[in-house]
């Protein structure tokens, strides 16, 4: 039976080079074209073509959506030639593009994310002045992972490396932009509490029904709890859920599947809660027979030991 352990010191590689992740940043003409070079390999993510302007649009104007589209396709028509830059960048090895041959490190990554023993997406969104999201695919086989990120859609990091490095590059997804300012948080570092509540405390957020927080929080007394099990005075108890859904300002979620079945199945499922001070873990549970949250304070160093025991299920 083979395992994939992120939770402890990878041992010392032979060489430097060995632990160094190999990156390379591509255009999608670009990686569009390596991986039609790889033997037509698929990408991890399906390309849309935006949709035609309909009648009533070019009557009343695009919508935002529309427009967003038309700008997205303008930058990709005034990319530079795919085989063309690939060959100036050395990453098509004959000088002749008819006969060019691929990059070996490149055909390899590629083939990787086509043919995974394990998949791993990753989808990061931060909304604090400027929205941010990130999507990644992880993928794993062997002793080798290959991950392809985007934040964009025109330009992608596609990068592999050895299955020790994981860890590594798991933590890089969770980082936050350096022009995020951090502020102290009302919500303590650890919260155990109905699901049925901390659902409605984000819902109120949102939508200004804080109502639903106090009838909620009423059935629900003495059930949210702190780091010692104890319960949260009830004073104290709609303050912490207010702030769970007003300071909420990102997500991410990763979902892991082992793709070398037949039929693909999604085991597991982690998300963290971006608060004013940081990230929260968020992990399901019973307690007495009601669904449960642990909110946990994290740093993007955890997320690897995170997802562990969804791996380690993936791997049995």
């Amino acid at each position: 039976m083979s395992t994939i352990d992120l939770t402890t010191p990878s041992p010392p590689p032979e060489s430097l080079l060995d632990a160094l992740p190999r990156r390379v940043s591509l255009t999608l003409p670009e990686l569009q074209e390596v991986a039609r070079r790889a033997g037509d390999a698929p990408l991890p993510f399906d390309i849309v073509a935006p949709p035609e302007t309909d009648a009533l649009e070019a009557r009343l104007g695009a919508s935002r959506g529309t427009s967003e589209d038309e700008a997205y396709g303008a930058v990709l028509a005034a990319l530079h030639d795919p085989v063309e830059s690939l060959v100036r960048r050395g990453l098509l090895t004959d000088d002749e593009p008819a006969r060019a041959t691929l990059d070996q490190g490149l055909a390899g990554a590629v083939g990787l994310l086509a043919t995974p023993r394990v998949a791993l997406d990753l989808d990061l969104a931060v909304d604090a002045g400027t929205p941010l999201q990130v999507k990644a695919w992880h993928r794993q086989a062997g002793d080798a992972v290959a991950t392809l990120a985007t934040c964009d859609g025109i330009v992608f990091e596609l990068a592999w490396f050895p299955t020790s490095a994981w860890s590594a590059e798991l933590a890089r997804v969770a980082v936050l932009p350096e022009d995020l300012a951090a502020r102290e948080s009302r919500v303590p570092a650890y919260l155990d509490l109905p699901f049925e509540l901390a659902d409605a405390a984000v819902e109120a957020g949102t939508t200004g029904r804080s109502d639903l927080v106090q009838v909620l929080t009423s059935r629900h007394e003495g059930g949210v709890r702190d780091g010692d099990g104890r319960a949260l005075p009830e004073a104290e108890v709609s303050g912490v859920l207010a702030a769970l859904g007003t300071e909420s300002q990102g997500r991410l979620r990763a979902m892991v599947a082992d793709v070398s079945r037949a039929s693909t199945t999604v085991v597991g499922v982690r998300s963290w809660l971006l608060l004013s001070d940081g990230w929260r873990s968020l992990h399901s549970h019973h307690r007495d027979g009601l669904p449960c949250v642990e909110v946990r304070a994290t740093e993007p160093a955890d997320l690897a030991a995170d997802l562990a025991p969804v791996l380690a299920e993936v791997m049995a």
